[in-house]
């Protein structure tokens, strides 16, 4: 695999991007339908675990995911501020502004880990729901991908649940070069050609995508059951599936 950009790379990217990664339109421009897949992914998180307990954002970047989480639950009159808010990501001020972007939400429980998730000492079974919005196209080597989903399994309680929007590659072939000129042409139409060539730079450099086929295929192969995608448009994909 050609060299990619280290952990410590992205860290110092992230540190560098707070403001605009707290801000929805601005930290997603890059994302085809971001606010649709992060509705989904929360709603269906809910629907799923009504009564969690604890919760794990990883990659939780500057809380937009967890936001949108505690207004679901509010929206539904569920007792949102009894909840463990977990927010585990690379990026210590990324942290600390989506702690303060969740109690003033009214959050009460919110515990910060700076760590890449591959090493953090996290209790199995301790988590009702986990969402990962575009963080696991950071991971490399199919072992990689094995062993974050295999702990991500471990990390959740009997009946809990897993949903994932991010990046994804297709299987190869024709197909796959049509989805990524229709990305192309999405970033042109949103920023230009510079703006193009800039994203398509750094996923090259710093994202090593899998299909979603082959992360579907690994849910299963790790154990979770109800698997569903949610929405598939172009190279982004939203899915999930829940622990027995």
């Amino acid at each position: 695999m050609k060299a990619k950009s280290t952990v410590e790379d992205i860290r110092r990217r992230f540190d560098g991007e707070v403001e605009r990664f707290s801000n929805l339109e601005t930290g997603q421009k890059a994302t085809i339908d971001a606010p649709l897949t992060m509705d989904l992914i929360t709603a269906a998180a809910v629907a799923c675990n009504p009564n969690a307990r604890a919760t794990l954002d990883l990659g939780s970047g500057a809380g937009n995911n967890t936001l949108k989480l505690i207004a679901r639950f509010r929206s539904l009159g569920l007792n949102f501020d009894a909840i463990q808010y977990d927010l585990l990501d690379l990026s210590q001020p990324m942290l600390d502004r989506a702690a303060e972007r969740l109690r003033a939400e009214g959050a009460v429980k919110v515990r910060t880990i700076q760590a890449d998730f591959r090493e953090a000492d996290l209790v199995p079974g301790s988590y009702d729901l986990i969402l990962a919005a575009a963080v696991l196209h950071h991971l490399r080597e199919d072992a990689d991908w094995e062993a974050a989903f295999q702990k991500i399994f471990r990390l959740l309680a009997p009946g809990g649940s897993f949903w994932i929007t991010d990046l994804v590659a297709h299987e190869g072939g024709p197909a796959s070069r049509m989805m990524w000129e229709r990305y192309g042409e999405f970033l042109a139409r949103s920023g230009g050609e510079e703006y193009r060539d800039q994203v398509f730079a750094y996923i090259e450099q710093e994202d090593s995508p899998r299909s979603l086929t082959y992360q579907l295929d690994l849910m299963r192969c790790t154990g979770f059951v109800e698997i569903d995608v949610l929405h598939k448009n172009s190279c982004f994909a939203a899915f999930g599936g829940r622990k027995a």
